[in-house]
Formats: C-alpha cells, structure tokens, sequence
C-alpha cells in the first residue's frame, strides 16, 4: 500500500514538472484572424506594381555597372546570410532539445513550429515564378518581372525567389511565442517582436545583395505566423488536456 502511494506521489511531481501544451483563448484566434487578414491586404496593396520594391531596391543597384555592389560581398555575406541564419537554426535547436531533456512539450511544440514556418515558406518559395532582383531584366538580369496574383510571363526566368526564405530564418523566431504566453505573456511577445525584428534584418540584407525586393519579406513573415498559428490551433486542439 505505502508502494502504491509512492509511486502515486511520484506520477503527480513527474505531472507538476511537466510543461504541457495548452490551448489558447478563442478570442486570440479571433484577433490573429482579423490581423492577418489586414495584413494580406496591406501587403498586396504595396504589391500591386511594385513601386515599392523598386525604390527601396534601387538604392542598391549600380545603374553604371548594372550589378549590385553588395552582391558578392563578404562581410555581409557572412554576418547576415550565414552568420544570423545559423544563430537561428541554433536557437530552434536548443529549444528543442531542452524541451525534450525537460519534459517541456511546450517548448518542444514551439520548436518545431519554428521549423514549421520556415518549411512553409521554403516550399511557397520552390513552386514560385517570381525571379529575384539580379535575375531581372531591370537590374541586369534576362528574366521579366510581374506583380503579385499577375499573370506569370513565358520569360519569368528561374523564379524560386517569392516569398523570401532566408527572411523565413528570422521570422520563425515568433514560434517561441507558444512555450510561454501562459505563464509569461509579455516575455512571449518579446519573442514575436524579436522574430519580426530578426526577419526584416536578415531579408533587407538580401534587398542590399539583390536576392530579394522588400514586399517578399513581407510576405514571408506573414505565412511564418500564419503557419504557426494554425498548426499550434491543430495541435493544441488535439493534444492540450485542461
């Protein structure tokens, strides 16, 4: 009998430490609906000639060489395209296997929902007709560019490039979100206000290289969060007990 007790007393501590999933309110559904959806708006209005990317994009492109100083360079090369892609990978990681050494399914959950977003955005970004700058005919290149929802032109050259994916690294940083709105919600907006931070700077890295416009960066944290919120409802949903 004192066994039996023991081992009782033991499952519930083992509970106690355990940090399981939980589900989040309806109402945070309802708002992250109403933000998306604004921001799908915002974003294909920018979108619809390109007179955005244009601009800020030209601020990097050599007219007199027709290439983009920045392209090749490797100070930026290795502190934003290699150096903070990695910190991040890093970060998802070790999330993932403190997670796991500690019983956190939270934090286990929120690691995986990093790999989520940027998956989403790799495969987006392998089925596109969008080229990048230095492949267009504007910057140099032979492909020709079109809008957003345009039709796509017989010359739209190798695509791949929409929405952006090395911008994917720093955005997916926001699924930290999910291991700690519970017991620590202003610490888990922090970690969505650092990913939209991390995803703006590692993408205009890209726009100085002519890897990308600005709008694809947009665009790649919106379907970061979007992924993530759905798949954390699924989960959640599923695997949450309360």
């Amino acid at each position: 009998m004192a066994l039996t007790s023991s081992r009782s007393e033991l499952s519930n501590l083992q509970t106690n430490k355990t940090k399981r999933l939980y589900r989040l309110p309806s109402r945070f559904y309802g708002y992250q609906l109403f933000v998306l959806i604004a921001l799908a708006v915002v974003f294909t209005w920018l979108s619809r000639d390109e007179a955005l990317d244009r601009w800020i994009t030209g601020f990097w492109y050599d007219a007199a060489t027709q290439s983009f100083p920045l392209q090749k360079d490797h100070l930026l090369d290795l502190l934003n395209h290699r150096l903070a892609k990695y910190i991040a990978i890093a970060l998802g990681a070790v999330a993932l296997l403190y997670g796991a050494y500690k019983r956190n399914a939270r934090l286990v959950t929120a690691a995986l929902l990093m790999g989520v977003g940027a998956l989403v955005v790799g495969i987006l970004k392998s089925v596109s007709h969008h080229s990048c700058p230095w492949d267009l005919v504007e910057y140099g290149g032979k492909a020709m560019s079109y809008p957003l929802f345009s039709s796509v032109p017989a010359d739209s050259g190798p695509g791949r490039c929409f929405p952006g994916g090395h911008a994917s690294s720093g955005f997916m940083v926001m699924g930290l979100f999910f291991a700690f709105w519970r017991e620590r919600p202003r610490l888990a907006w922090c970690f969505v206000a650092l990913g939209v931070v991390l995803g703006l700077a590692m993408g205009y890295g890209q726009v100085m290289r002519g890897a990308h416009f600005f709008s694809h960066n947009l665009w790649a944290g919106w379907w970061v969060w979007f992924s993530q919120v759905v798949v954390y409802g699924l989960i959640s949903t599923r695997f949450a007990k309360e």
